[in-house]
């Protein structure tokens, strides 16, 4: 019998607020691109170059903070994870060199970019069985609306305070709610004496999702299926972080304002909320693969809009197009990997998958970063993107049903 409130909503609220810290943060990088430029004089590869590092060690990073979440829980990681993005950010107010940005934001920050997302994820997949698509959705809303609102209030701060100050604002702030929230975590509802949803469920009816039919580590990646939605995942953040690190410079190079380049990246954040949850919903009743299918599609068609975008109205579009994918991306995954390989090794699955997905992160800017560089446009760049997201469709339509014999 469900009770009247069921912790699970806890663990989704906590791991929504982790998600905005996180993503949000990510997103500021492109406000602070201009600022740094214009304060040292480095070029665009060398500052894309920390954001590339970042998301190189994310992958390592998400495979070990998998494995230490499903054994010990989300509670001790989150506070070592939070805390080293927290302090990260308020030493980049000392920035002078290079090498500092790189260690502080390449390596220190990306600790917490890289197990935020595996540990709220494969913790949020446990509590939710029936609901595990749509709570994953609301949960990765958090993120969208940390890229709304952070962006535009970093904006703000860099104006009133200049880019050092905001820095030590950003993290100051991040390590009081980070700290606090972490103490909400629970690894999974069992641990409390409870069951997933709230309610006793017969999990033998629950498909591919269930304890009985989970596979185990090296089960999972002897299948077809887990290299399909690997290379997948490496495409998609091929895709989204050189949007992520580049929009906003691009948008300053057609000679927009900073609030308006700021507005950009917000709507993105905004609409990607409408995509998490949208999408989050529709994985639990038409399945990961078709899900998926439709945010590659998006996100196609995005960027051959993005190529002639040249008016407001036009890169605001691109933003409407562009988040709604963004937002889809984010939160089918986890879910679709539960439903198809089960729960039991869950994190350590979703962490090597979003170690594929760092390694599209690491390649995707720091290379359009280089063709803007010798190009001095980013024509070929959104080429490049639109060309990957066809290729994405392609992978995913050939994915099929698992065949429990095939691990």
């Amino acid at each position: 019998m469900k009770s009247k409130y069921f912790y699970g909503y806890n663990i989704v609220a906590v791991g929504a607020v982790i998600q905005g810290i996180c993503y949000g943060s990510m997103f500021t990088f492109g406000v602070f691109f201009k600022e740094l430029q214009a304060e040292f004089g480095w070029s665009r590869a060398m500052i894309s170059g920390a954001s590339a590092l970042a998301f190189l060690i994310m992958g390592p990073i998400g495979i070990l903070a998998g494995r230490l979440n499903d054994r010990i829980g989300p509670k001790i990681l989150i506070i070592i994870s939070g805390s080293s993005l927290a302090l990260g950010y308020m030493l980049m107010s000392r920035l002078n060199s290079p090498w500092q940005l790189y260690v502080l934001y390449g390596i220190m920050i990306s600790v917490g970019f890289g197990s935020h997302d595996v540990i709220t994820m494969s913790t949020g997949a446990r509590w939710f069985v029936k609901r595990r698509g749509m709570m994953s959705g609301i949960l990765k809303a958090g993120a969208g609306l940390g890229q709304l609102v952070l962006p535009l209030t970093v904006t703000a701060l860099i104006g009133a305070y200049g880019w050092r100050n905001s820095y030590i604002i950003m993290g100051g702030a991040f390590l009081v709610i980070i700290l606090a929230v972490a103490q909400v975590f629970r690894r999974d509802p069992q641990e409390m004496g409870l069951f997933p949803d709230g309610e006793k469920v017969d999990l033998s009816d629950m498909g591919t999702g269930s304890v009985d039919e989970s596979l185990s580590t090296k089960e999972a990646i002897r299948t077809r299926q887990f290299w399909i939605i690997f290379l997948a995942e490496f495409i998609s953040f091929f895709c989204m972080l050189t949007v992520v690190v580049h929009i906003v410079p691009h948008v300053r190079d057609l000679e927009f304002s900073p609030i308006v380049a700021g507005s950009v990246i917000s709507v993105i954040g905004g609409l990607s909320i409408l995509g998490r949850i949208v999408m989050g919903t529709a994985n639990d009743r038409i399945g990961g693969k078709i899900s998926l299918i439709i945010c590659f599609v998006l996100l196609t068609c995005g960027f051959l809009w993005l190529q002639v975008a040249v008016k407001v109205w036009m890169l605001l579009f691109f933003a409407v197009i562009y988040g709604l994918a963004h937002g889809g991306f984010m939160t089918v995954i986890s879910p679709m990997v539960a439903e198809i390989f089960g729960t039991r090794s869950h994190g350590a699955l979703f962490g090597i998958i979003l170690f594929s997905g760092s390694l599209g992160a690491f390649i995707g800017p720091l290379l359009a970063g280089r063709v803007f560089d010798v190009t001095g446009t980013y024509r070929v760049v959104f080429l490049m993107l639109t060309i990957a997201a066809g290729v994405g469709i392609g992978l995913i339509a050939m994915l099929r049903p698992i065949n429990k014999n095939e691990g």
